[in-house]
Protein backbone atom coordinates (compact mmCIF):
# COMPACT_ATOMS: atom_id res chain seq x y z
CA UNK A 1 0.00 0.00 0.00
CA UNK A 2 1.31 3.44 -0.94
CA UNK A 3 2.01 5.99 1.78
CA UNK A 4 -0.69 8.27 0.37
CA UNK A 5 -3.28 5.49 0.66
CA UNK A 6 -2.15 4.75 4.19
CA UNK A 7 -2.75 8.37 5.19
CA UNK A 8 -6.07 8.88 3.42
CA UNK A 9 -7.81 5.54 4.01
CA UNK A 10 -6.99 5.48 7.70
CA UNK A 11 -7.50 9.18 8.41
CA UNK A 12 -9.91 8.51 11.29
CA UNK A 13 -7.31 6.28 12.94
CA UNK A 14 -4.64 8.96 12.50
CA UNK A 15 -6.95 11.61 13.98
CA UNK A 16 -7.68 9.39 16.98
CA UNK A 17 -3.96 8.73 17.40
CA UNK A 18 -3.21 12.46 17.23
CA UNK A 19 -5.85 13.16 19.89
CA UNK A 20 -4.39 10.45 22.13
CA UNK A 21 -0.82 11.70 21.74
CA UNK A 22 -1.95 15.29 22.27
CA UNK A 23 -3.56 14.36 25.59
CA UNK A 24 -0.50 12.36 26.68
CA UNK A 25 2.10 14.92 25.55
CA UNK A 26 0.91 18.50 26.29
CA UNK A 27 4.24 19.87 25.03
CA UNK A 28 2.99 19.22 21.49
CA UNK A 29 0.91 22.38 21.90
CA UNK A 30 3.97 24.10 20.42
CA UNK A 31 2.69 22.92 17.03
CA UNK A 32 -0.06 25.54 17.22
CA UNK A 33 2.52 28.31 16.83
CA UNK A 34 2.66 27.32 13.16
CA UNK A 35 -1.13 27.05 12.80
CA UNK A 36 -1.34 29.65 10.03
CA UNK A 37 1.28 27.90 7.91
CA UNK A 38 -0.27 24.47 8.56
CA UNK A 39 -3.70 25.76 7.57
CA UNK A 40 -2.36 27.38 4.39
CA UNK A 41 -0.65 24.14 3.33
CA UNK A 42 -3.80 22.16 4.15
CA UNK A 43 -6.07 24.41 2.09
CA UNK A 44 -3.62 24.96 -0.75
CA UNK A 45 -2.79 21.30 -1.29
CA UNK A 46 -6.39 20.08 -1.47
CA UNK A 47 -7.36 23.06 -3.65
CA UNK A 48 -4.82 21.92 -6.24
CA UNK A 49 -7.21 19.05 -7.01
CA UNK A 50 -9.95 21.49 -8.12
CA UNK A 51 -10.38 22.58 -11.73
CA UNK A 52 -12.38 25.39 -13.29
CA UNK A 53 -14.24 22.86 -15.46
CA UNK A 54 -15.85 21.34 -12.35
CA UNK A 55 -17.77 24.55 -11.72
CA UNK A 56 -19.42 24.87 -15.14
CA UNK A 57 -21.91 22.01 -14.58
CA UNK A 58 -23.57 23.42 -11.46
CA UNK A 59 -27.18 24.60 -11.31
CA UNK A 60 -27.62 27.81 -9.35
CA UNK A 61 -30.69 26.54 -7.48
CA UNK A 62 -28.90 23.43 -6.20
CA UNK A 63 -25.89 25.45 -5.09
CA UNK A 64 -28.20 27.98 -3.45
CA UNK A 65 -29.82 25.28 -1.33
CA UNK A 66 -26.42 24.15 -0.04
CA UNK A 67 -25.47 27.76 0.75
CA UNK A 68 -28.71 28.22 2.72
CA UNK A 69 -27.90 25.09 4.70
CA UNK A 70 -24.39 26.37 5.37
CA UNK A 71 -25.77 29.71 6.59
CA UNK A 72 -27.98 27.97 9.16
CA UNK A 73 -25.14 25.99 10.73
CA UNK A 74 -23.64 28.67 13.02
CA UNK A 75 -27.12 29.48 14.33
CA UNK A 76 -27.73 25.80 15.06
CA UNK A 77 -24.29 25.59 16.69
CA UNK A 78 -25.11 28.60 18.87
CA UNK A 79 -28.42 27.04 19.87
CA UNK A 80 -26.76 23.73 20.75
CA UNK A 81 -24.10 25.44 22.89
CA UNK A 82 -26.64 27.60 24.71
CA UNK A 83 -28.99 24.67 25.20
CA UNK A 84 -26.20 22.71 26.91
CA UNK A 85 -25.26 25.71 29.05
CA UNK A 86 -21.67 25.81 27.80
CA UNK A 87 -19.27 28.64 28.65
CA UNK A 88 -18.92 31.75 26.44
CA UNK A 89 -15.55 30.52 25.14
CA UNK A 90 -16.97 27.14 24.14
CA UNK A 91 -19.97 28.86 22.59
CA UNK A 92 -17.61 30.92 20.43
CA UNK A 93 -15.87 27.69 19.43
CA UNK A 94 -19.17 26.13 18.40
CA UNK A 95 -20.21 29.19 16.37
CA UNK A 96 -16.88 29.25 14.51
CA UNK A 97 -17.19 25.51 13.87
CA UNK A 98 -20.64 26.03 12.39
CA UNK A 99 -19.55 28.96 10.26
CA UNK A 100 -16.36 27.56 8.68
CA UNK A 101 -16.21 25.88 5.29
CA UNK A 102 -17.43 22.34 4.70
CA UNK A 103 -14.80 19.72 5.47
CA UNK A 104 -12.07 19.70 2.81
CA UNK A 105 -12.60 16.00 2.15
CA UNK A 106 -16.32 16.51 1.46
CA UNK A 107 -15.85 16.15 -2.32
CA UNK A 108 -14.00 12.89 -1.73
CA UNK A 109 -16.73 11.54 0.56
CA UNK A 110 -19.36 12.71 -1.95
CA UNK A 111 -17.61 10.82 -4.72
CA UNK A 112 -17.39 7.68 -2.58
CA UNK A 113 -21.12 7.92 -1.81
CA UNK A 114 -22.10 8.35 -5.46
CA UNK A 115 -23.03 12.02 -5.10
CA UNK A 116 -22.58 15.13 -7.21
CA UNK A 117 -18.89 15.84 -6.65
CA UNK A 118 -18.96 18.99 -8.79
CA UNK A 119 -21.67 20.47 -6.55
CA UNK A 120 -19.80 19.75 -3.32
CA UNK A 121 -16.58 21.09 -4.82
CA UNK A 122 -18.21 24.30 -6.01
CA UNK A 123 -19.88 24.81 -2.65
CA UNK A 124 -16.53 24.36 -0.93
CA UNK A 125 -14.87 27.05 -3.05
CA UNK A 126 -17.76 29.54 -2.91
CA UNK A 127 -18.12 29.16 0.84
CA UNK A 128 -14.36 29.39 1.31
CA UNK A 129 -14.18 32.73 -0.49
CA UNK A 130 -17.37 34.02 1.14
CA UNK A 131 -16.18 33.06 4.62
CA UNK A 132 -14.07 36.23 4.78
CA UNK A 133 -17.24 38.24 5.24
CA UNK A 134 -19.65 35.63 6.58
CA UNK A 135 -17.67 34.14 9.46
CA UNK A 136 -16.68 37.34 11.29
CA UNK A 137 -20.17 38.81 10.72
CA UNK A 138 -21.97 35.82 12.20
CA UNK A 139 -19.52 35.61 15.11
CA UNK A 140 -20.14 39.28 15.90
CA UNK A 141 -23.91 38.77 15.61
CA UNK A 142 -24.21 35.67 17.78
CA UNK A 143 -21.50 36.21 20.38
CA UNK A 144 -21.03 39.96 20.17
CA UNK A 145 -21.34 40.18 23.94
CA UNK A 146 -18.15 38.15 24.28
CA UNK A 147 -14.80 39.76 23.57
CA UNK A 148 -14.08 38.11 20.21
CA UNK A 149 -11.52 39.91 18.02
CA UNK A 150 -12.94 39.56 14.51
CA UNK A 151 -10.06 41.36 12.75
CA UNK A 152 -7.57 38.52 13.40
CA UNK A 153 -10.18 36.03 12.16
CA UNK A 154 -10.55 37.96 8.89
CA UNK A 155 -6.76 38.17 8.52
CA UNK A 156 -6.37 34.44 9.06
CA UNK A 157 -9.15 33.64 6.59
CA UNK A 158 -7.53 35.78 3.91
CA UNK A 159 -3.97 34.57 4.51
CA UNK A 160 -4.58 30.91 5.32
CA UNK A 161 -7.82 30.00 3.50
CA UNK A 162 -8.84 32.25 0.63
CA UNK A 163 -5.37 33.15 -0.69
CA UNK A 164 -4.05 29.56 -0.83
CA UNK A 165 -7.30 28.40 -2.42
CA UNK A 166 -7.23 31.06 -5.17
CA UNK A 167 -3.50 30.58 -5.80
CA UNK A 168 -3.99 26.81 -6.13
CA UNK A 169 -6.90 27.25 -8.55
CA UNK A 170 -4.83 29.69 -10.59
CA UNK A 171 -1.81 27.39 -10.71
CA UNK A 172 -3.93 24.45 -11.86
CA UNK A 173 -5.57 26.57 -14.56
CA UNK A 174 -2.15 27.84 -15.70
CA UNK A 175 -0.37 24.47 -15.89
CA UNK A 176 -3.06 21.78 -15.59
CA UNK A 177 -0.97 18.95 -17.02
CA UNK A 178 1.93 19.50 -14.67
CA UNK A 179 -0.32 19.87 -11.61
CA UNK A 180 -2.31 16.76 -12.53
CA UNK A 181 0.86 14.65 -12.41
CA UNK A 182 0.78 14.87 -8.62
CA UNK A 183 -2.98 14.65 -8.00
CA UNK A 184 -2.52 11.48 -5.96
CA UNK A 185 -0.41 13.33 -3.39
CA UNK A 186 -2.40 16.49 -2.63
CA UNK A 187 -5.15 14.90 -0.48
CA UNK A 188 -2.54 13.03 1.56
CA UNK A 189 -0.60 16.24 2.25
CA UNK A 190 -3.80 17.97 3.35
CA UNK A 191 -4.76 15.00 5.54
CA UNK A 192 -1.33 15.06 7.19
CA UNK A 193 -1.85 18.74 8.06
CA UNK A 194 -5.26 17.87 9.56
CA UNK A 195 -3.63 15.29 11.83
CA UNK A 196 -0.87 17.72 12.81
CA UNK A 197 -3.16 20.60 13.79
CA UNK A 198 -5.59 18.34 15.65
CA UNK A 199 -2.71 16.88 17.66
CA UNK A 200 -1.49 20.37 18.51
CA UNK A 201 -4.82 21.82 19.65
CA UNK A 202 -5.59 18.65 21.62
CA UNK A 203 -2.28 19.06 23.44
CA UNK A 204 -3.20 22.67 24.17
CA UNK A 205 -6.42 21.41 25.77
CA UNK A 206 -4.85 18.40 27.50
CA UNK A 207 -5.19 19.78 31.04
CA UNK A 208 -8.89 20.55 30.55
CA UNK A 209 -9.61 17.16 28.96
CA UNK A 210 -7.87 15.29 31.78
CA UNK A 211 -9.47 17.20 34.66
CA UNK A 212 -13.02 17.84 33.49
CA UNK A 213 -14.84 14.77 32.22
CA UNK A 214 -18.26 16.39 32.60
CA UNK A 215 -17.24 19.28 30.36
CA UNK A 216 -15.96 16.85 27.73
CA UNK A 217 -19.26 14.95 27.91
CA UNK A 218 -21.18 18.15 27.31
CA UNK A 219 -19.02 19.14 24.35
CA UNK A 220 -19.32 15.59 22.97
CA UNK A 221 -23.11 15.72 23.15
CA UNK A 222 -23.03 19.09 21.43
CA UNK A 223 -20.90 18.03 18.48
CA UNK A 224 -22.94 14.85 17.93
CA UNK A 225 -26.10 16.97 17.88
CA UNK A 226 -24.60 19.55 15.52
CA UNK A 227 -23.34 16.88 13.13
CA UNK A 228 -26.75 15.18 13.03
CA UNK A 229 -28.56 18.49 12.58
CA UNK A 230 -26.28 19.38 9.68
CA UNK A 231 -26.99 16.14 7.85
CA UNK A 232 -30.72 16.62 8.47
CA UNK A 233 -30.76 20.19 7.16
CA UNK A 234 -28.80 19.14 4.08
CA UNK A 235 -31.35 16.40 3.40
CA UNK A 236 -34.42 18.60 3.93
CA UNK A 237 -33.10 21.32 1.62
CA UNK A 238 -32.46 18.82 -1.18
CA UNK A 239 -35.56 16.68 -0.76
CA UNK A 240 -37.17 15.98 -4.12
CA UNK A 241 -33.92 16.48 -6.04
CA UNK A 242 -31.91 13.81 -7.82
CA UNK A 243 -30.05 11.40 -5.55
CA UNK A 244 -26.53 12.73 -6.40
CA UNK A 245 -27.68 16.22 -5.43
CA UNK A 246 -29.12 15.00 -2.13
CA UNK A 247 -25.90 13.19 -1.25
CA UNK A 248 -23.79 16.28 -1.99
CA UNK A 249 -26.14 18.50 0.01
CA UNK A 250 -26.23 16.22 3.06
CA UNK A 251 -22.45 15.93 3.26
CA UNK A 252 -21.66 19.56 2.36
CA UNK A 253 -23.92 20.90 5.12
CA UNK A 254 -23.30 18.25 7.77
CA UNK A 255 -19.52 18.12 7.47
CA UNK A 256 -17.68 21.08 9.01
CA UNK A 257 -13.97 21.68 8.59
CA UNK A 258 -12.91 21.02 12.17
CA UNK A 259 -9.20 21.52 11.43
CA UNK A 260 -9.83 24.98 9.95
CA UNK A 261 -12.00 25.87 12.94
CA UNK A 262 -9.35 24.72 15.41
CA UNK A 263 -6.56 26.51 13.58
CA UNK A 264 -8.57 29.74 13.32
CA UNK A 265 -9.30 29.73 17.04
CA UNK A 266 -5.61 29.42 17.86
CA UNK A 267 -4.31 31.75 15.15
CA UNK A 268 -6.82 34.46 16.05
CA UNK A 269 -5.65 34.46 19.66
CA UNK A 270 -8.91 33.19 21.14
CA UNK A 271 -8.95 31.12 24.37
CA UNK A 272 -7.47 27.69 23.70
CA UNK A 273 -10.50 25.94 25.12
CA UNK A 274 -12.58 27.39 22.26
CA UNK A 275 -10.89 24.84 19.97
CA UNK A 276 -12.22 21.89 21.99
CA UNK A 277 -15.51 21.63 20.03
CA UNK A 278 -13.53 21.39 16.78
CA UNK A 279 -11.35 18.58 18.14
CA UNK A 280 -14.36 16.59 19.35
CA UNK A 281 -16.28 17.28 16.14
CA UNK A 282 -13.38 15.96 14.07
CA UNK A 283 -13.53 12.55 15.73
CA UNK A 284 -17.34 12.35 15.43
CA UNK A 285 -17.49 13.64 11.86
CA UNK A 286 -14.82 11.30 10.54
CA UNK A 287 -16.70 8.30 11.91
CA UNK A 288 -20.21 9.37 10.85
CA UNK A 289 -19.27 10.57 7.35
CA UNK A 290 -17.44 7.32 6.58
CA UNK A 291 -20.40 5.29 7.81
CA UNK A 292 -22.88 7.49 5.98
CA UNK A 293 -20.95 7.24 2.70
CA UNK A 294 -20.86 3.46 3.02
CA UNK A 295 -24.59 3.28 3.78
CA UNK A 296 -25.49 5.62 0.90
CA UNK A 297 -23.44 3.49 -1.49
CA UNK A 298 -25.32 0.35 -0.45
CA UNK A 299 -28.72 2.04 -0.88
CA UNK A 300 -27.91 3.38 -4.35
Amino acid sequence: MAVTDLVEEYLLAWVLLAVGIGIAVPELAAVTRASTLILAVMIGSISLTLSVEQFSRIRTRELGAVLVGHATMPFLAFGVARGLGLSPALTVGFVILGAVTPELVTPVMTELAGGDTALSTTALVVIGVGSVGFLPAVVALLVGGVDVPTTPIVEQLVVAVVAPMLVALGVRAWHPERVEEYDAYYPAVSAAMVVLIIGGVTAANAAVIRSNASLLAGVGAGVVSLNALGYSVGYLLSRGRARPTRVASVLSVGMRDFAVAAALVVAAGLPTIASLPAVAFGVVEMATSAGLARWLTRTE
